[in-house]
């Protein structure tokens, strides 16, 4: 078959989603470029859930998933996508003004999220250092089992028919008597519609259809998994610095995930750590505790994309209706997918909107036009 009613560009998180979302209610055609699905971003994920994460404007769609994410759908996942962890938000005296911030931030979202005393966050993290005495708890944070996810996805989209073509970029689309025609690596399709998932090749999927770039821009994260002595208790939570340069938590084994928080401006590649980022995480880490680390294991970086005012792109184009942007998810679009591809795909389909139908509008496309 190589006419399709939907061909989502990107088999990432987004891609999947969507494309499980819309069922077969649609014929779906999911192209990607790697040779397997979720290379990019979502296989780099961080692989958390927090409400407060992304700001107030990413809240509504990260509570939204909160649901699906707990308890999905019978057969979608032999395993618990979800497992609590809580989260620390950690500063010194000089951080006070920005944990009262995030405390208005949130307080009329439902969020939970107090304030804790010294007492309370040496009792969260064994060999603090001193100075560290401002904290929220966020309690209901948690991880995320982003392959499980992302395979639910789609196992569920390929159950509804939907076709996964790996080995494909998109090198030219032209629409013409109703349909796009498109020429890939991987061969070439029609499709009445494109939906742009393609992460931090967004805009330059845009270009090659014909559509104006909206400025999604890509940024590059570190992460890094440490070993360390004593080895990391299996109940540290998620700990996040208020001043937004650090965050790790605990991995299997007694290890430590680690990132700077970084966000260094980059092109649209195969993205790779850089050891000055690395170096500035581990010194901000052995300020915060006094473990000694033994060993550097692993590290690596993945890409996350931002449209201009931060938040994500969900909609069709205002001068392309035939375009469908589903694009600017930062590094939210794990924690958000179940809300988004609810949203998108109610809008492909014309149908109603299940979830945050008064939000549509902060995230259309035509906000930044």
């Amino acid at each position: 078959m190589t006419e399709f009613d939907i061909a989502i560009v990107g088999a990432g998180i987004a891609g999947a989603s969507l494309a499980a979302e819309i069922g077969n209610a649609k014929t779906v055609l999911l192209l990607e470029t790697e040779d397997t699905p979720g290379y990019h971003s979502t296989g780099r994920s961080a692989a958390f859930w927090s409400e407060t994460y992304g700001g107030p404007g990413i809240q509504p769609l990260t509570s939204a998933s909160g649901p699906f994410l707990a308890n999905p759908p019978a057969n979608f996942s032999d395993i618990a996508l979800l497992h609590r962890r809580g989260a620390l938000h950690l500063g010194n005296k000089a951080d006070a003004q920005s944990a009262d911030l995030m405390i208005a931030d949130f307080a009329r979202s439902g969020v939970a999220l107090d304030r804790v005393d010294e007492a309370s966050i040496v009792n969260h993290i064994r060999g603090l250092r001193d100075g560290w005495d401002v904290a929220l708890w966020e309690p209901d944070c948690c991880d995320i089992d982003v392959a499980a996810l992302h395979a639910g996805y789609l196992k569920q989209a390929k159950q509804a028919g939907a076709h996964l073509q790996c080995k494909a970029s998109l090198l030219m689309a032209a629409f013409s008597q109703g349909r796009w025609h498109l020429e890939t690596t991987g061969g070439r399709y029609a499709a009445k519609m494109i939906v742009n998932a393609a992460g931090a090749w967004a805009d330059a999927v845009a270009q090659i259809a014909d559509v104006k770039p909206i400025g999604i821009v890509p940024y590059r994260r570190t992460i890094m998994q440490l070993a360390v002595e004593p080895e990391a208790p299996a109940a540290l939570p998620l700990v996040v610095g208020l001043d937004g340069s650090f965050y790790f938590k605990p991995e299997a084994g007694g290890k430590v995930w680690l990132s700077p928080h970084d966000e260094i401006l980059s092109k649209a590649c195969d993205a790779a750590p850089d050891e000055m980022d690395i170096a500035r995480a581990i010194d901000r880490f052995q300020q915060v505790v006094d473990w000694k680390i033994t060993r550097l294991e692993r590290k690596w970086a993945g890409l996350r994309s931002f449209a201009p005012d931060r938040l994500p792109v969900i909609g069709r184009d205002p001068q392309r209706p035939e375009f469908f942007w589903l694009a600017g998810q930062g590094g939210f679009g794990i924690q958000t997918a179940p809300a988004v591809a609810k949203m998108a795909a109610a809008a492909l389909l014309e149908n109603p909107n299940p979830v945050l139908a008064t939000h549509a509008a902060d995230y259309a496309p035509d906000r930044l036009r």
